[in-house]
């Protein structure tokens, strides 16, 4: 068994649509990025690589390579899935945590679930998203950008 940690933090930006745990969210802001800048996803990556002992998500998805241009983060997460299991390695459990004053996200965090475990080839109830605000503290209190935190068990 191994654990990884993984962080993305990306700031709102107007014109773009909110991907967050690999589905749309309704919201006036999107976050910047060169994938579809969705930092749960990433965040989860992290972990996963991590755990793996592989190098991190901007060396195996460079931001130079035009392949990864607006790519949907559900494909990264893909590929990273792909990654680890020719490493002999398969995810067990996710959790994470997003940080974020609004929009509200409880409603979504079904669907992210879903999205997570499919893009993992897991089951739901091995993926946990869970929400928090920074209480006005900083640019993510301040609206500026979201950030999140992900855990990995890999076995």
């Amino acid at each position: 068994m191994r654990v990884g940690i993984g962080y993305d933090i990306h700031r709102f930006v107007d014109a773009r649509p909110l991907m967050l745990g690999g589905i749309e969210i309704p919201y006036i802001k999107g976050l910047l990025g060169n994938s579809d800048g969705d930092a749960l996803l990433h965040a989860i990556c992290d972990a996963i690589l991590g755990a793996a002992g592989l190098d991190d998500i901007g060396h195996q998805f460079p931001v130079n390579d035009d392949r990864y241009l607006n790519i949907s983060s559900s494909e990264l997460l893909k590929e990273v899935s792909a990654k680890i299991k020719k490493k002999g390695f398969r995810v067990e459990y996710v959790d994470s945590v997003i940080i974020l004053e609004e929009p509200k996200i409880a409603p979504f965090k079904d669907n992210m679930k879903r999205e997570i475990a499919a893009a993992l080839g897991i089951t739901i109830d091995s993926v946990n998203v869970k929400a928090t605000t920074q209480e006005g503290i900083g640019a993510i209190g301040r609206g500026e950008a979201l950030a999140a935190y992900a855990v990995v068990c890999l076995v």
